[in-house]
This record gives C-alpha cells, structure tokens and sequence, in this order.
C-alpha cells in the first residue's frame, strides 16, 4: 500500500478525476454531477469500521457495496447503505479514492452548504480514518493538507476556505468529523 509523505507531491489530473498517490477502488455508489454545477466545496468526514477500530478492510467493503452484515453485529445495521466519498486517508496517511473527482460521491447526504441543498452536486468528500472522540495522526493532517493543495490546483472552483465539515453540513444529523479533529492543524 503506497503510503504519503511530505516529500511526495499529490497530483490531480483533472481531466480523469483520478489522484496520483492513491490507491484506486471502484465504488458503485456514485452518478454524474448535474450540468452546469462547479465542485466549489470540500467536506470533511471521519469514519472508523466498526466504530472507533482501525486498520480493517471494512471502509473499503462499505463504499464498494460489498460489506459483509454478519462480520460484525454494527454491520447489520448499515450492510445496505449506499454511500461513498471520494477519498479515504487512513491512520497511516495512506489514501484511496473510491470515485472520481468529477463524478459526485453519496457522502454528504441531506445537507445545506452556504444555503445551497444537496452538497453531494457540487462537493468533494474526504473521509478520514477516525471517529469523533478521538484525536486524529499527524500523518493524516500532512496528507489532507496536501490532498487539498492538489485539489485546488487542479480545479480552479476550489479554495482552503470553503473546506468545511460533515457536521457543518448537516447540523443535528452528523457529527463528523469531531472535536478529535483540530482545525486549527488543519488550517497551520
């Protein structure tokens, strides 16, 4: 599994949607971006399968549909969802995108950006490996800085400040990414 650093610089090739250093898997749970609509935003996401266990496959099992319901009791609960983001960076800053940049991703559900509806039309969503209690690596901060930086180079409509939360988005209803994730880290 390729792994981020510092020294590696994060590409985005705009034409395909598709991201240099990561690692690709095809998700299902994902349609065409309405016409005429620019991806202008980037939220954040935090995801831990079961909750608040690392290092398993089961993210990966979830946004490509195929999510085992009798591998863990949570499971039966959310086996049948069809959700997606378009990348994931895991604990060891290692990242894998699951639909293409130009695609819209089932991340972002009901939700209100800036009072723009369905943010799913006109963001890009970025799960990290974590849940909302706990505090996030540093590799994942280096990672999605430079996520961000290569996102906003390859599409114009991008900018650091219209990066936001899941739970910024859809107040009452998510959570994520936390008070384990440091904003101001984020934004050094």
């Amino acid at each position: 599994m390729q792994h981020t650093s510092t020294k590696t610089r994060i590409f985005v090739n705009s034409t395909s949607g598709i991201m240099s250093e990561a690692r690709q898997l095809y998700s299902p749970h994902c349609d065409a971006r309405p016409d005429g609509i620019d991806t202008d935003l980037i939220v954040i996401h935090a995801i831990s399968l079961p909750p608040r266990q690392y290092g398993e496959c089961f993210i990966d099992d979830l946004f490509c549909g195929n999510l085992d319901k009798t591998a863990h009791s949570y499971f039966a609960e959310i086996a049948h969802l069809r959700v997606s983001s378009h990348l994931l960076i895991k604990r060891d800053g290692s990242i894998t995108q699951y639909v293409p940049f130009h695609c819209r991703a089932w991340h972002a559900g009901q939700s209100s950006y800036a009072g723009r509806e369905s943010c799913n039309d006109f963001s890009i969503g970025i799960e990290l490996e974590g849940c909302d209690e706990d505090a996030f690596e540093n590799i994942q901060y280096q990672t999605l800085k430079q996520v961000i930086s290569a996102l906003c180079s390859a599409y114009p409509s991008l900018s650091w400040d219209r990066v936001t939360g899941h739970s910024d988005i859809a107040p009452g209803r998510k959570t994520d990414p936390g008070p384990g994730f440091d904003w101001s880290k984020l934004k050094a």
